[in-house]
């Protein structure tokens, strides 16, 4: 079924983050519409597995939903961050770019489709970068995205190499640690 609660809450996210487009970075409106899309990534994923209703649909659709929020994101947030972080941090970035791109290439190339797992450490990953916005007015930004970058490089190593080992596409997998 195409239109079970999960999948309307991750269409209610993807509506959520065109509607960012529309406001000021770091503004009141800004802060109110990214804390829904943030509360939405969490529950649309638990309120699927609690009701029974995962599918390949609705983990896409997550999928899609997250990439279209990052997008919407760098767009809205890039400026500010160009300004605020050293070159060598964005050196980093664009490693991490490299190797998850890398990895979505090697899963469309092995499945012949679009895969992106939902690892532990890409949730982690989720979370981290989520909470960007929120410190990038402190003094600890700097550490805090670097911390960000540390987190992110190991999840996009792992669904990489998790992709290169893996026989057929299991979205199921969270770690490299368990089979």
């Amino acid at each position: 079924m195409i239109f079970t609660l999960p999948n309307c809450i991750s269409i209610l996210r993807m509506v959520g983050t065109l509607c960012l487009l529309g406001t000021a970075p770091l503004s009141t409106p800004f802060f109110v519409i990214y804390t829904l899309t943030g509360v939405t990534d969490v529950l649309d994923g638990w309120l699927a597995r609690r009701t029974g209703t995962e599918s390949a649909l609705g983990a896409r659709l997550d999928s899609i939903a997250d990439l279209l929020f990052y997008a919407v994101m760098l767009g809205k947030l890039l400026p500010a961050l160009l300004r605020r972080f050293p070159a060598a941090l964005w050196y980093v970035v664009g490693a991490i770019v490299l190797i998850r791109l890398a990895s979505y290439g090697v899963a469309a190339w092995k499945y012949r489709t679009f895969a992106s797992l939902h690892t532990y450490l890409n949730k982690l990953t989720g979370a981290a970068v989520f909470a960007v916005p929120f410190v990038l007015p402190t003094a600890l930004a700097d550490g805090y995205c670097w911390v960000v970058c540390i987190i992110a490089a190991l999840a996009s190593v792992e669904e990489l190499i998790l992709h290169l080992r893996a026989k057929s596409y299991d979205p199921s997998r969270k770690t490299l640690l368990r089979r």
